[in-house]
């Protein structure tokens, strides 16, 4: 192994802050959902100004619930479509499916999001929502979505999970407030770290409270809101089928913590990002951060011929990479889906996508290093 690797991603703790907090939970003896969890929503709903803020295991749990929700809700049938983007991870598509809604394909545009006129172009009597990945913490066509769905009379669901702190300005408003539902995550390596969770936003409170039954198995009132009462009570009442996505206080007591300094991270990574910016080879097509927002930065990507040769001659000299992510549609389950084979844009960028090492360990000479071997790389594989 080559002497001081560097890996795509490592999370940062404060750690002895967080054993604090994550301490009185074990001092209290309350570590599942509780006291610590709407601590968590609180802060994130005054940080990010979402109207409503729900802790939950993971993204995915979110995504699940925000298109079961709407299913329910609103009528959908079986067989009912949700736009979406090949280029993400595949709980973004899983969640259509585990509802036996459609998942229609549309292209990507420069930002590796969803774009409009492709979007427009799918569009059905059977289409319900459009689901926008907000990649990397990227807006991309955000707004025009939006508008697309107000036009169309869609949902919008944004699948938020690289976006903790993306800003349409500085000190301005989070991005992604205008969707119906997004889902943040938390999981160890994102932005806002913890072992993993994630957190569920609805604009509609009724929805909301919707999310918090069917998150704790359908029951209509969770045990420590029994417990906080005047008298405990064992009583409760099961009214729909839901699952056990809720969050814990374990959790939310590191993501308390992250929380507060989510905002100094994100100026880090993109301190990093503009590094990258000015010592990259001109052979390696950036992706863009949409110019309308302030990005989170979570990820770094690259567009380069040869992208597999290039990844193995950077892991001989130990720097870490990533591919966010491979077409969906390449995968068999996705491939008669419809929209799969007239996505060009988004086959061609899933040969070439490229993610660098983006972290706050990272230093300077760590960036300049990256940029060094990946123009080696890049020339060795040419000849």
């Amino acid at each position: 192994m080559p002497h001081n690797p560097i890996p795509l991603f490592i999370p940062t703790f404060r750690v002895n802050e967080t054993l604090t907090a994550i301490r009185e939970c074990l001092e209290v003896g309350w570590t599942g959902m509780g006291f610590k969890t709407l601590g968590f929503e609180k802060m994130w709903k005054t940080y990010s100004d979402f109207p409503n803020a729900l802790f939950l295991n993971s993204a995915t749990a979110g995504l699940h619930l925000a298109v079961a929700q709407l299913k329910q809700s609103y009528g959908w049938s079986d067989g009912d479509e949700i736009i979406t983007t090949p280029i993400t991870f595949v709980s973004t598509n899983h969640a259509i499916l585990y509802e036996k809604l459609t998942p229609v394909f549309a292209d990507v545009d420069k930002y590796m999001c969803l774009d409009p006129q492709s979007v427009e172009d799918r569009i059905t009597p059977r289409t319900r929502a459009v689901m926008f990945v907000g990649l990397g913490g990227n807006t991309g066509q955000f707004m025009e979505i939006w508008h697309l769905c107000q036009d169309r009379g869609l949902k919008l669901i944004l699948d938020a999970a690289h976006m903790a702190g993306t800003r349409w300005s500085p000190n301005g408003p989070h991005a992604g407030l205008g969707a119906d539902v997004a889902a943040f995550s938390f999981q160890a390596v994102k932005n806002l770290p913890t072992a993993d969770s994630g957190v569920i936003c609805w604009q509609d409170p009724v929805m909301d409270a919707m999310s918090r039954k069917l998150s704790w198995l359908g029951i209509d009132k969770d045990t420590y809101a029994r417990t906080t009462g005047t008298d405990y009570s064992w009583e409760y009442h099961v009214d729909d089928l839901g699952w056990k996505y809720n969050g814990n206080s374990i959790m939310a007591s590191m993501g308390m913590v992250a929380l507060k300094y989510l905002e100094i991270d994100n100026v880090v990574r993109r301190s990093i990002a503009d590094v990258y910016d000015s010592l990259l080879p001109e052979e390696c097509q950036r992706v863009p951060m949409s110019p309308d927002c302030i990005p989170s930065r979570h990820l770094y990507q690259v567009l380069v011929e040869n992208r597999d040769s290039v990844v193995d001659q950077l892991k001989e000299v130990g720097i870490g990479t990533g591919v966010h992510y491979i077409d969906n549609t390449q995968y068999p389950m996705y491939r008669l889906c419809k929209g799969s084979g007239f996505c060009p844009k988004a086959a061609w960028a899933s040969q070439r996508l490229l993610s660098l090492p983006m972290h706050l360990r990272m230093i300077p000479s760590d960036v300049k290093r990256v940029a060094t071997e990946l123009k080696k790389a890049i020339e060795k594989v040419k000849t």
